[in-house]
């Protein structure tokens, strides 16, 4: 499962939407979701900010 796609669930589960995490980050919508696929530091602000692991948002292919 993509980084990506495990964000969208894990924001899901705390009642959070991609705007929201945008907005947290002071980020585009475009730039949150091009940077989650290239940039591990937004993943960990991201993280911090939905109050989670950044295992929790990443998971191994199977």
């Amino acid at each position: 499962m993509p980084i990506l796609n495990r964000i969208k669930i894990v924001l899901a589960e705390s009642l959070n939407t991609g705007i929201w995490i945008t907005c947290q980050l002071e980020k585009s919508n475009r730039t949150v979701s091009y940077i989650v696929q290239s940039d591990f530091e937004t993943i960990v602000e991201i993280a911090k900010c939905l109050n989670v692991r950044v295992a929790d948002l990443i998971k191994e292919s199977e």
